[in-house]
């Protein structure tokens, strides 16, 4: 995981919207295309769901692993990278 990686769960709990990468970066300081390369990853680990295109939405898992409730090692699609 990354600092963004956080920094999008963060956003999309804290608002309780569903946005595009768009917006979602706008608002947390990021570049578009690293949040939309990110945001994938998020949603191969169930943190995020795609809505109606391209919206994305924090997930149950992802409420969980803001909260402590999931470590990295319960997120297998991330890349060795990112741990």
């Amino acid at each position: 995981m990354t600092s963004a990686d956080n920094r999008i769960l963060e956003f999309l709990d804290e608002k309780g919207i569903v946005a595009t990468p768009y917006v979602i970066a706008a608002n947390i300081d990021y570049n578009r295309l690293y949040v939309n390369e990110r945001i994938r990853i998020l949603a191969q680990n169930e943190l995020v769901e795609k809505g109606d295109e391209p919206l994305y939405q924090i997930t149950e898992r992802g409420r969980q692993y803001l909260q402590g409730e999931l470590g990295v090692d319960d997120l297998p699609a991330m890349h060795e990278e990112d741990r």
